[in-house]
């Protein structure tokens, strides 16, 4: 009895021995980089202040995707399974190409982990108690104090600092491909509909004929009549009386636009009724215009649009810094605001205005109206 209850021991330490020891080896950046696609990423990471620095200090694989608690690395190389699988048996990510095609996927998966661990593996060597201000520059040392003061993820910011960054355009377009595919199927038939981008206005139901306008992205339209491809809308607005009332916003006193009139379309204008803006004492008029225009593109439900442009915002401007909340800024604080920002990221125009469209109706001053 004694001699199997010896033997039993044996075995249990042997095997905690072995499970240490394949730990040991598993967590080391040779073991890591072992894979052929693993190499690409190697490369990235030994151009990386991680890899060499002043101070001659190095994170290497383990310190930034393996927490130091073993629960949470046993959880992580449980996880990382995943990886194996898909190298050798989807054949997913076996070859640099195919890694590269979803890198992007691949790094919203890594920095989701790092969120929900609020950045402990960061933290575990960057400390913010431990942090000199004084010897940062000023602006780190702002960004920094804001951060502490916040206890934020350090992922919120510090993208890409060991790897580089995907196309974070990648996910948000596919995204848009999606709503076009969606609007194709529905026919826009429903009585409401909203435009997933720039549409052209006629004042006829012939879309060659002349252009009297533009309905700008996420813009809600009242269908009146369908002739094929064509639909007469009505589309209600804002406009200011002393103005040129030739651009109509989505709401009085704020620079939310809807759409830009002329010609014939603006001659058929509409006034539902006047207010005054008490902020500004400037008039306004709340009108109605009716214009034609292709059915293309045109979606019955307006979340959609915003889930896009909630997507676009995470990816382009969660990429250098922690993007603030919709409601953080005005509807025309927005304008200054994205603007400045325009130059750290690439948005086509249409992108760029539907982005800026769904941050104004999640400003401080709509409240979200917008997402109805």
């Amino acid at each position: 009895m004694l001699a199997l209850v010896l033997v039993g021991i044996g075995i249990t330490l042997a095997g905690i021995f072995a499970v240490h020891k394949g730990f040991e080896h598993a967590s080391q950046t040779e073991f890591c980089t072992s894979c052929h696609t693993m190499q690409q990423n190697y490369e990235e990471y030994k151009q990386s202040v991680h890899f060499k620095n002043a101070s001659g200090v190095r994170a290497e694989c383990v310190d930034c995707h393996q927490p130091k608690d073993l629960p949470g690395a046993i959880q992580r190389k449980l996880g990382a399974w995943k990886d194996v699988y898909n190298h050798y048996i989807t054949k997913k990510i076996d070859t640099p190409e195919k890694f590269e095609e979803h890198r992007l996927e691949l790094a919203q998966m890594v920095w989701n982990r790092m969120s929900e661990q609020k950045s402990k593996t960061c933290k575990s060597c960057h400390d913010y108690s431990a942090m000199d201000h004084a010897k940062q520059s000023p602006e780190a040392a702002k960004a920094m104090t804001e951060a502490a003061a916040k206890d934020m993820n350090c992922i919120e910011c510090h993208k890409g600092i060991a790897h580089e960054l995907p196309n974070m355009a990648g996910g948000f377009q596919k995204s848009f491909q999606g709503l076009q595919a969606e609007a194709t199927a529905q026919g826009a038939k429903a009585d409401k509909l909203y435009s997933l981008g720039e549409k052209d206005l006629y004042a006829t139901d012939d879309a060659k004929g002349k252009v009297e306008g533009k309905l700008l992205p996420a813009s809600e339209v009242t269908v009146l009549e369908r002739k094929g491809d064509m639909l007469k809308v009505e589309v209600n607005g804002w406009l200011e009386k002393a103005g040129k009332g030739r651009v109509m916003t989505e709401y009085m006193g704020k620079r939310v636009f809807k759409a830009t009139i002329r010609g014939e379309v603006k001659a058929n204008e509409k006034v539902i009724k006047e207010e005054t803006d008490p902020a500004t004492d400037i008039v306004w008029q709340n009108v109605a215009v009716q214009a034609w225009i292709t059915k293309a593109d045109m979606i019955d439900n307006i979340q959609p649009i915003w889930n896009y442009a909630e997507e676009m915002y995470g990816s382009t401007c969660n990429a250098c810094h922690a993007a603030p909340d919709p409601g953080h800024f005005t509807a025309n604080g927005w304008i200054a605001s994205l603007k400045a920002m325009s130059s750290y990221y690439r948005l086509t125009k249409t992108e760029e205005r539907t982005l800026l469209k769904y941050l104004q109706n999640h400003g401080k001053d709509t409240g979200g109206a917008g997402a109805h």
